[in-house]
């Protein structure tokens, strides 16, 4: 644990005595590689099934990276364990690269094997994202007397609200990622315990649905403005969704787990993975209002889990009060 609270650049002996600044900056650091990693890979994966047609090559490869991510995710936590966050930070982003470099000469020989590294390398990093930041968060709450669910609330809003950005550049949907990352650091704002994090998920879950809803029964593509306006406020309203999911769920895991994170957050990108996979080996094959009713009863699935899992949690809290 000490290991996971120390900060990621050192310093010396006098600035190590700011403990907030130590706290904060780490986070800021930690959110800045994130944006810088996924500004190139997020350029690469969303041309993937662009620009890599042949045989499907770029779809599968992403198939592929997602269903390797999922198992092994499996393990990731015991991996992180055994390196220590911060190594298991540094090796989890060899794989972003190599995927990367693999795309200068796409083939079934070097995409495959790429994509299978990569599961593995992203499977360690957001498990060691996880795991860092909320220790990190704690630490800084318990050093100022804060309120812990706060803090994490408020660490994981800047992170996700940073990360959203790292489609930004060059992106046509700007607008949209902006808000996706304002509604993180909102949220993370807003965040202060289980009721909060139950108010706010159940909010995101709304929103979801009505987009949902209006595709699914009366969306039709139009000329002219609105034609232009109507997709820009439907993925504005699910990047808000998505923001607000992001925040909540990892800072709701970061209370829940205090002494067992690693595998908080390789469970959380398990399930993560099974659900992205399966778009990506399905999606040549499906309408889009399959697609649509499935994310549909996705939802209203995952609300009702939700919901079940709080009371669970508020009553086992009474009972220990």
């Amino acid at each position: 644990m000490e290991e996971e609270e120390a900060p990621l650049v050192a310093e010396n002996s006098e600035t190590q005595t700011l403990t907030k600044k130590n706290h904060t900056r780490d986070v800021h650091i930690l959110s800045s590689a994130f944006l810088l990693i996924f500004l190139a890979y997020g350029a690469v994966q969303n041309l993937e099934s662009t620009i890599n047609t042949e045989e499907d090559l770029g779809t599968i490869s992403l198939g592929i990276l997602y269903s390797s991510f999922m198992v092994f995710s499996f393990f990731a936590s015991l991996v992180v364990r055994f390196l220590g966050t911060k190594n298991a930070l540094v090796l989890g982003t060899t794989g972003y690269w190599l995927f990367i470099a693999a795309n200068l000469k796409p083939t079934w020989y070097t995409m495959v094997p790429a994509s299978l590294y990569m599961g593995f390398s992203a499977s360690i990093i957001w498990v060691a994202e996880g795991t860092y930041l909320t220790s990190t968060a704690r630490s800084h709450a318990h050093d100022l007397n804060l309120e812990e669910g706060n803090v994490i609330g408020n660490f994981n809003g800047e992170f996700w609200g940073m990360f959203a950005g790292h489609q930004f550049v060059g992106n046509l949907m700007s607008l949209v990622l902006l808000k996706d990352g304002t509604c993180s650091l909102a949220m993370g704002r807003l965040t202060s315990g289980l009721k909060s994090i139950t108010l706010i998920v159940c909010a995101g879950a709304f929103i979801q649905l009505i987009v949902l809803l209006w595709l699914l029964l009366k969306y039709s593509v139009t000329s002219g403005v609105l034609g232009i306006l109507y997709p820009l406020l439907m993925a504005a309203a699910l990047g808000i969704g998505d923001g607000i999911f992001n925040t909540q769920l990892n800072a709701l895991l970061g209370m829940l787990f205090k002494h067992d994170m690693e595998g908080a957050f390789a469970q959380l990108k398990v399930w993560q993975c099974v659900s992205i996979a399966v778009v990506f080996f399905v999606s040549p094959y499906i309408s889009l209002h399959a697609v649509l009713v499935v994310m549909l009863v996705a939802v209203c699935i995952s609300v009702v889990g939700f919901l079940f899992l709080t009371l669970m949690v508020e009553k086992a809290f009474s009972f220990v009060d």
